[in-house]
């Protein structure tokens, strides 16, 4: 189960947060990372062994609150900002192999606009969608 639990985790990352990917793949750290979040849960993974939980629940919780401190993606929000409110960059990112490469340098680019009007999971800010369109439209000229 563990093993199962470090590769969901990875995916995860790769497709949610890729900016911790690329971090950890230059500090070659990825598994060292992954099993150090994967044996932050195991009581509770062991808890529910205990409790004879079938495994698709074991899974699902546990891939909870493994994923829990990487929500919301500020990568996901980024992809979905240039998308909508830049489609012909967004076509011409993708279309150049580019596009996670630059959401990613957004995310550096956006972080203390994050800060200042916070960032969360629930709810749309609209302050801070315009002061990140203000921003991603400097970073793409």
């Amino acid at each position: 189960m563990q093993h199962i639990l470090r590769e969901k985790l990875w995916t995860y990352i790769v497709d949610h947060n890729p900016e911790l990917m690329l971090s950890l793949q230059e500090e070659v750290s990825v598994t060292a990372y992954l099993t150090e979040k994967v044996n932050g849960i195991m009581p509770l993974l062991e808890n529910m062994v205990a409790e004879q939980a079938p495994p698709y629940l074991i899974e699902e919780a546990c891939l909870k609150e493994l994923t829990a401190e990487l929500k919301p993606s500020k990568f996901l929000y980024l992809r979905e900002v240039v998308e909508q409110e830049f489609p012909e960059q967004y076509e011409a990112l993708r279309d150049c192999g580019t596009l996670t490469y630059e959401i990613v340098n957004l995310i550096g680019e956006c972080s203390e606009l994050f800060a200042e009007f916070g960032f969360r999971e629930n709810g749309e800010n609209t302050s801070l969608r315009y002061a990140v369109i203000a921003q991603v439209d400097g970073y793409l000229r």
